[in-house]
């Protein structure tokens, strides 16, 4: 293999890795955006199951006549 085809070769994988490493950032950004509405929405949930303690926490519950 002569120096020109090795360089061309070279070229072609640099290439190949810069799409690739598009392609994660890509992925990174919109799980990073996923990840942020998620953190929302389990915010807006713990708020809302506080303003609604009777929801999550059992003993404070009153129990059904037939118990």
């Amino acid at each position: 293999m002569d120096d020109e085809s090795r360089i061309v070769e070279l070229e072609l994988r640099y290439m190949q890795q810069q799409e690739l490493l598009q392609e994660l950032s890509e992925v990174l950004y919109a799980q990073g955006r996923e990840l942020e509405g998620l953190r929302v929405e389990v915010a807006l949930m713990k708020k809302k199951l506080e303003g609604e303690p009777g929801l999550v926490d059992a003993q404070r519950q009153e129990k059904p006549p037939h118990y």
